[in-house]
């Protein structure tokens, strides 16, 4: 092992917050900034980070090469471990800025560093929602809530072998609106949110935050297959309780919001700045997308850690085809997952450099790579994946992912799921399974690889419309896919339970001695039954039914009456909501 790759290593070790040990005497602990010394892409509006100290008011000094000196004020991280420097301007673009502090700045000198700031291009010009073609089935409607299409699936295959939990999808194309949606082992609608009219939805699924169950996902614009929107936090009643909008002008990304264990944000973005590209025999100035991670305090909004593609891989290191055109953004680099490793540093996933790269925690450093140009591990048969996505290191040193296997160009005949058992001792890598879907599919953007309980993993095949669940054997045990050619980054299986804020809903078709009464409750997940009250005024119902609860909306009959309204029951026959609004019969 190479010298620089054991210091890498030995430096892998230590947690976040955690300090190196330090000569007898030494008091001072070690900061970590961000950007980092010497980086070469900071964004105009970053903000200065430290983590290990918090700064002391009038302890950061700041100065821009072109814009002079910068004020600003001192905010402490949520954590106490903490604190950033938030400038009361933008920095100029393509100026070294210095910063002189007071405290031990890792790769500074006596608490001096600089960095260089980007030269932002301009920003994608967003376009209207792609939709899926309207194919009949391809959307439900609800006599109880008009005002929801959501794209609709088919079950093709289950089995009392697939493991517990409902389905969270986000399909994207859809034909009439886009949302998350929540589904049960059958394919029955439990809860769907409707998105404005452009917005497209990503990585809807299940987190804790604060020590409870909370609903994730994110929306936006999408360009060229890179998302600029912000991510969603809802609690177990729906309500709305934080939000994530990027730090210093990145906007969140579609392929990742990860909920840290120390409550934080970890979310990818994506920036258009104007870089050299003599490297690969391009021009010294064309526009290149600087993939970013970033990890954000969500009490506070202050960035906590971020790492740039740009500063650590190499233009050379791209499988996507250089432009020819130097104005149009190329995406050489396209980070589309995040994992928070044992040790508190962090696993990536880029798909244009078909390589998955841990990264430290504290200093932003690669400490090795999987696959692509410079793999610290050697590829043995059948590893080699390309396009991959939602790379993760499992139990048994086993890296799971996603591999498209189609770009394009082809490299491969199928997509597949993809496990590779990695040998730190030998530095090898070996295939532990790969899993194709019956009949095979070929999927040239997004996708996922999810394990669940018992080593089975649930797979949403990207811009393919199937989802899919395979057992620790490999044998495909649950199939389904949207009606329609919608494409979706992510599908998981979580157990789900909740009792909305809203009240129930209901309408009521028909005239006469018969109407047909609609109850639904968007969200619910222990209906059993509901109640149906009538009744000449309606501040005087009566009730005059009860029906078992069959799907997202029950229709029941009943004889005809001026005022109706529904309650909820529980599977006891029990209340669990107030009363809908009442309505004409």
């Amino acid at each position: 092992m190479c010298l620089a790759l054991t210091l890498l290593l030995a430096a892998a070790t230590l947690r976040p917050g955690a300090q190196p040990a330090h000569a007898a005497g030494a008091a001072a602990p070690t900061v970590y900034p961000f950007p980092i010394p010497g980086a070469a892409d900071a964004l105009p509006q970053t903000q200065i980070a430290f983590r290990g100290q918090i700064p002391a008011a009038g302890s950061v000094h700041v100065r821009g090469s072109q814009s002079g000196p910068h004020s600003g004020t001192i905010r402490a991280d949520s954590d106490g471990h903490g604190g950033s420097f938030i400038p009361d301007a933008a920095f100029a673009a393509g100026e070294v800025v210095t910063v002189s502090t007071s405290m031990n700045i890792d790769g500074g000198q006596a608490g001096s560093y600089s960095f260089t700031v980007a030269q932002p291009a301009p920003a994608p010009v967003f376009v209207r929602r792609i939709l899926a073609r309207h194919i009949r089935g391809s959307v439900q409607r609800f006599r109880s809530r008009p005002d929801l299409a959501p794209a609709a699936i088919k079950i093709i295959k289950n089995s009392r072998h697939t493991a517990r939990g409902d389905l969270f999808l986000a399909p994207q194309s859809s034909p009439v609106q886009d949302g998350p949606q929540i589904r049960d082992w059958r394919g029955h609608l439990i809860w769907y949110q409707q998105l404005p009219k452009n917005d497209y939805v990503s990585d809807f699924r299940v987190q804790e935050f604060n020590g409870q169950p909370v609903l994730t996902w994110w929306q936006g614009d999408v360009v060229d297959g890179v998302g600029y929107g912000s991510d969603v936090i809802l609690d177990g009643r729906y309500r709305p309780i934080g939000a994530v909008g990027g730090e210093g002008g990145a906007l969140p990304d579609l392929h990742e919001f990860l909920i840290s264990r120390r409550n934080t944000a970890l979310v990818t973005s994506y920036v258009p700045v104007f870089w050299s590209e003599r490297s690969v025999r391009g021009p010294a100035r064309a526009v290149v997308l600087d993939a970013i991670v970033q990890e954000i305090d969500i009490n506070t909004g202050l960035l906590m850690f971020e790492w740039h593609a740009l500063d650590h891989v190499t233009l050379r290191d791209s499988h996507k085809v250089r432009l020819k055109n130097p104005t149009k953004e190329w995406d050489y680099f396209h980070v589309n997952s995040i994992q928070e490793l044992g040790d508190g540093n962090l696993l990536i996933s880029a798909r244009n450099t078909w390589a998955t790269y841990k990264i430290n925690r504290l200093t932003g450093a690669v400490i090795w790579s999987l696959g692509g140009a410079h793999s610290n591990f050697r590829m043995g048969r059948g590893t080699r994946f390309a396009f991959q996505h939602d790379a993760e290191l499992r139990g048994g040193n086993i890296v799971s992912m996603f591999d498209d296997g189609a770009g394009p160009p082809t490299v491969e005949k199928h997509s597949r799921v993809l496990g590779l058992r990695l040998s730190f001792r030998h530095k090898t890598a070996t295939r532990a399974f790969s899993w194709v879907h019956v009949p095979p599919l070929r999927s040239n953007f997004e996708g996922n690889a999810e394990e669940l309980a018992g080593a089975h993993y649930f797979v949403g095949w990207g811009h393919q419309p199937y989802f899919s669940e395979f057992s620790a054997g490999g044998r495909e045990i649950f199939d389904g896919r949207f009606v329609c050619d919608c494409f979706h980054d992510r599908a998981y299986r979580f157990r789900w339970s909740a009792t909305p804020l809203s009240a129930p809903n209901v309408a009521v078709v028909g005239r006469g001695r018969k109407v047909t009464v609609y109850a639904s409750w968007n969200g619910a997940t222990s209906i059993g039954f509901w109640r149906v009250l009538e009744g000449r005024k309606p501040t005087r119902l009566r009730v005059v039914r009860r029906a078992r609860f069959r799907n997202f909306e029950t229709a029941i009959q009943v004889r005809g009456a001026r005022f109706i309204a529904v309650v909820a029951l529980d599977g006891s026959g029990h209340p669990i909501s107030g009363s809908s609004p009442v309505v004409r019969g």
